[in-house]
């Protein structure tokens, strides 16, 4: 079998943050920690819609950052 070859994951790359967000159905009180992280919105939003079609959130985790400039 041939090696794996896997990446080492630079967290950085990851802007978009995916939440799913079960507060809003009365299903948690704990803040809602990200469940994955994305590179592009795009992924992020079909990831989001596919899991939790009616509750998730995408949050960009530079919007403060660059807003700040």
């Amino acid at each position: 079998m041939a090696p794996i070859r896997l990446a080492v994951p630079v967290p950085a790359n990851y802007r978009y943050a995916v939440h799913c967000c079960g507060f809003k159905l009365d299903m948690d009180v704990l803040p809602d920690h990200a469940v994955a992280l994305f590179a592009d919105e795009a992924m992020a939003k079909r990831y989001g819609d596919w899991m939790w079609p009616s509750t998730f959130e995408v949050v960009d985790l530079l919007a403060r950052k660059e807003g700040n400039v």
